[in-house]
């Protein structure tokens, strides 16, 4: 079978069919399977470091010895080196030293901390590396990272929400998430911050318990946090490009804690540690299904207080370690988020392949149930504004990765019944009912946080009608809904790339209200809405002009809400009911079945990574 070249071993010449055929069919070679912990601190000032397979099983072997043995340091992994940061002897050191993966041998001086500190977390991407918290002198709140590549120093980046000591990290290729600790008491809180960047740690959630001297391990898009002082055997996760608590899915196969978490983009392994006394024990499990974890081998002796790390975990590269992708940017994902339900407003997001046929399945949960909110979508991210009851908040979720949402920022007022629309860089909420219809648009840039900035006004003042987007990433559209004087026909539309007021376009075929709307690269199509009854009027605009609808078909069922969602060659209608539709938007003519909700939700919103907006 072929042996495709990868980040580790460039060479060669090859299709991308070819990898595509090797990342899908889990034959592309993994890259970095060892994994690599060191010292100890009871027995005190081990200085031992043990080398594992992760592919395998397989009692630890013999790597090498630190620079200076100590214990209860932390440990972050790139694709070459494993550097081992502070620890303790038992007073706290400002060591940092390393090792090179494929060769075996003692570690080598690579710089030091600016505090000397032990007990706090270390992750990384592929290139730097994060040191977070730790006990100096004094519990403190210190972020700092260093360039993993080359040698030297630490560099200040930041403070986490809260200082503590015996802490664990785990990170994505983006973000690094630390979970747990000590400060006065032992406590449940998660933080994260984006990597590449610098400033202080935001809150990301809380563990189902409080917990220190636990660790932590991921892919590229879980998490999970295990063991503890106390001791623990339970095992969470989080979901990392999202916020929200961690999840209770797996347990260790003995209660511990002070043990070294090891990772590939499949595997998590805990690797020795202990509370009363030492323990030998290393375990596994899958990180993406959880579950009881099994015996892997053991560690060359009992020892409490290690760290450790791989070339293979969640903060690098995930695609090019054997896992198969489970989304593509750009290839067609539409979710549903949230929506009007009895006997309670929906705080489920669902999500379609366009493409395909069939159900839909479960994507994550809001943190707050939405109705009547705006949307709109880069290719990688999905943004909502406003819903009911009246607030002001902006969400958003990242499209590829299953999970849930995350604050965003606020619009300009609180507000239900707004419409959104967006290219790939800047997203616009428009209108909305803050006690009465308002004309306010707002817009945001979609790939930062922050709150919505004036953008102008609606021709009229408007709520709960439609929006569409161009393909040439140029115009959004908005028609129908509700106006001080009564429901509405009236289609306008703006620049999304300027600011401004909005402008005639024309009108829709039939005055309505709560319509659902999507776009390919030139046409966009309304779809239901209420007259105040249950609609299945479908009519259509090209984008590009101006004019009056004309009319697409009628959907399967009369509804009122449905959110919109396409392709750009192929739509969806998602909700009204439990009902999707679907359309080919280049022609006309009725909708057809395409599947079920997995709530029936009405007033709902949808976003897809493949909307004409995207398309110019």
């Amino acid at each position: 079978m072929a042996n495709y070249p990868q980040l580790d071993d460039c060479s060669g010449v090859w299709t991308l069919k070819e990898v595509n055929d090797a990342v899908m069919g889990g034959y592309w070679r993994n890259a970095g399977t060892k994994g690599i912990y060191g010292g100890s601190y009871d027995p005190a000032g081990g200085n031992v470091i043990d080398q594992i397979t992760l592919a395998t099983t397989g009692n630890a072997t013999d790597f090498g010895d630190l620079s200076t043995g100590r214990g209860k340091g932390g440990a972050l992994g790139s694709f070459n080196r494993c550097i081992f940061v502070g620890g303790q002897t038992p007073s706290s050191v400002n060591i940092i030293d390393y090792i090179t993966f494929v060769s075996t041998g003692n570690a080598a001086d690579f710089g030091d901390m600016s505090v000397a500190t032990y007990g706090g977390g270390c992750a990384s991407s592929s290139t730097r590396g994060l040191h977070l918290a730790g006990q100096g002198a004094d519990i403190h709140n210190i972020i700092e990272y260093i360039t993993m590549a080359s040698t030297g120093n630490t560099i200040d980046f930041g403070d986490v929400t809260v200082a503590r000591r015996l802490t664990s990290s785990a990170s994505s290729p983006i973000r690094a998430v630390t979970a747990g600790g000590q400060p006065s008491d032992v406590t449940n809180v998660i933080d994260f911050v984006t990597i590449a960047t610098t400033g202080n740690a935001i809150d990301f959630g809380d563990l189902n318990q409080t917990t220190k001297a636990n660790a932590g391990v991921s892919s590229s898009t879980i998490a999970a946090f295990g063991g503890g002082q106390e001791p623990y055997d339970t095992v969470e996760k989080i979901t990392i490009a999202s916020q929200g608590n961690a999840i209770d899915y797996a347990d260790l196969s003995v209660s511990r804690g002070y043990m070294a978490g090891l990772s590939n983009s499949v595997k998590g392994v805990f690797a020795a540690g202990g509370t009363g006394s030492a323990s030998n024990v290393i375990d596994e499990f899958n990180i993406a299904t959880g579950g009881t974890f099994t015996d892997f081998g053991d560690a060359q002796a009992a020892k409490v207080g290690v760290m450790g790390n791989t070339a293979a975990h969640g903060g690098l590269n995930d695609g090019y370690q054997g896992t198969r992708p489970t989304h593509i940017p750009g290839s067609g994902r539409a979710i549903r988020i949230g929506g009007e339900a009895s006997p309670a407003d929906s705080t489920r997001m669902d999500s379609v392949q366009i493409s395909t046929l069939g159900n839909a399945s479960n994507f994550g949960t809001l943190s707050t149930a939405n109705r009547q909110h705006g949307a709109a979508s880069s290719v990688t991210r999905g943004i909502t504004g406003g819903g009911g009851p009246n607030h002001n908040r902006i969400e958003s979720i990242e499209i590829q990765s299953l999970g849930n949402n995350a604050d965003f920022g606020d619009l300009s007022a609180s507000k239900r019944g707004v419409m959104g629309v967006s290219n790939q860089t800047r997203a616009c909420f428009a209108g909305g009912n803050s006690g009465s219809p308002v004309n306010v648009i707002d817009y945001v840039t979609i790939v930062s946080a922050g709150n919505g900035t004036d953008f102008g006004d609606l021709t009229v003042a408007t709520n709960s009608g439609t929006s569409t987007t161009t393909g040439s990433s140029t115009r959004g559209t908005f028609g129908g809904g509700n106006t001080p004087s009564g429901k509405t026909n009236v289609i306008s539309y703006i620049t999304i790339a300027s600011t401004g007021d909005a402008t005639d376009f024309g009108d829709l075929t039939v005055t309505r209200e709560d319509i659902g709307g999507l776009s390919s690269a030139v046409r966009g199509v309304n779809g239901g809405g209420g007259t105040p009854s249950a609609s299945n009027v479908m009519d259509y605009i090209t984008i590009a002009s101006t004019g009056d609808a004309q009319d697409f078909g009628d959907l399967t069922t009369a509804r009122t809400g449905p959110g919109g969602a396409s392709n750009s060659i192929r739509g969806l209608f998602m909700g009204g009911s439990t009902v999707i539709d679907y359309i080919t938007i280049a022609s006309t003519g009725d909708a057809t079945d395409f599947g079920d909700l997995l709530d029936s939700v009405v007033k709902t919103a949808s976003v897809s990574d493949s909307h004409g907006g995207l398309q110019g």
